[in-house]
């Protein structure tokens, strides 16, 4: 092959469907058999949102939404739903306004006007809602066949129920699964919370964390079809103090009657034994999102009717590794999947990263910014590991 992508999860797939589009013969590698739901990319919903208090995450976001539609133009079926994003917090919190500033206008509610708009949303004394108008859902299960689909289309190969055993670098590096031997001159590790087993074969020990994460919704107390005019919005809450690491939510569209509300923050997982905890353990995160839900959402009832689980991983800094391999340079390791950020950003922005990843891997002059990225931001592990 002209290049392997370990990882078939929406980052790992939408590199390969760039490199794909570059006429590159590609092999996509995944360990499980597709579709499944033990990594980071499955799930109905996702939110997209311009809304961002980092500015390399704002740049990016442009880029995001043409390539989505891009692909949504060759896959043929619905890709996005439009709901708008509210996005809430104290007063004066400094990434409530790092997101008001991204937006480039002043889109600030108050309490008075988000209860006009959006009824079921509540806000308390010294806080304020950003409206962020080009917010919605992607439909995450949807979006991920679509660039398989159209990866292979493009003369991809994509092999799932295929674990990679070892990975042996050189000029043309050799990678050997439980069902065959694969060579090629360019690798990308794409594998999420797996990520930090397979680079350590290459002598990098990057400082990942996996997180399982509760996945919960909860059940309006009314049923009822919003008209189109109020109809629920995706939302995040930001800087509250019971909640340092932010909540988030979407409308009620993968479960008839339950919205989704999470809490992005969990329990160290192994993601080899990600099931395994103990019975009757405490999950002080629903206790938290309980409480979130009476005081701000009290349409909803307070305790979840379905409870699932996803994976994050994560770095110290929250932000994506996305760089070459420091000794072999045609290696280009990326972490992780689903970074610690409110409403996360692995998804959304996986057009973006699958195509700088696909620009590294081919020598080019990436097209973004690579500096937030680098594996150098963390020498001493670095140093450690080399």
């Amino acid at each position: 092959y002209d290049a392997i992508v370990i990882g078939a999860g929406i980052q790992g797939s939408f590199a390969a469907y760039h490199l794909a589009q570059r006429h590159r013969d590609t092999l996509l590698l995944e360990q499980f058999l597709l579709p499944h739901s033990r990594g980071s990319s499955h799930g109905q919903s996702r939110i997209i949102r311009s809304a961002y208090p980092r500015a390399p995450y704002t740049c990016m976001m442009p880029d995001s939404f043409r390539l989505w539609k891009r692909l949504e133009a060759e896959a043929a079926p619905s890709l996005y739903r439009w709901t708008g994003l509210v996005v809430l917090g104290p007063v004066g919190n400094p990434e409530l306004e790092g997101c008001r500033r991204s937006l480039g206008a002043n889109q600030v509610l108050d309490a008075t006007v988000l209860a006009q708009h959006f009824p079921g949303l509540r806000l308390h004394a010294g806080e304020v809602a950003v409206w962020d108008g080009t917010g919605g859902v992607l439909f995450a299960d949807r979006a991920l066949r679509a660039v398989q689909d159209v990866f292979c289309r493009h003369g991809g190969t994509l092999r799932d129920g295929e674990k990679v055993l070892r990975i042996e670098p050189g000029a043309v590096l050799t990678v050997t699964t439980t069902a065959g031997v694969y060579r090629a001159p360019r690798l990308i590790i794409t594998a999420g919370a797996w990520t930090g087993a397979l680079v350590a074969q290459l002598g990098l020990c990057l400082p990942l964390k996996t997180l399982r994460i509760n996945v919960c919704y909860w059940r309006e107390k009314e049923l009822g079809r919003p008209s189109p005019s109020r109809a629920s919005p995706c939302f995040m809450a930001l800087g509250l103090s019971r909640a340092p690491h932010g909540i988030y939510g979407l409308p009620a569209l993968e479960y008839p009657g339950l919205v989704k509300v999470c809490y992005h923050h969990g329990s160290l997982a192994d993601p080899e034994e990600r099931d395994q905890t103990s019975l009757g353990a405490p999950r002080p995160d629903i206790a938290l999102l309980s409480s979130f839900i009476s005081n701000y959402l009290p349409g909803l009832d307070p305790w979840p009717a379905v409870v699932e689980t996803c994976l994050y991983t994560n770095t110290p800094d929250e932000d994506f590794i996305l760089d070459r391999h420091p000794k072999f340079s045609n290696i280009a390791p990326s972490t992780p999947d689903h970074p610690l950020l409110p409403a996360g950003h692995g998804f959304k922005l996986a057009p973006v990263v699958g195509k700088l990843l696909c620009e590294l891997s081919l020598g080019e002059e990436p097209s973004h910014s690579m500096a937030p990225f680098a594996i150098t931001r963390f020498p001493s592990v670095l140093q450690a590991a080399l």
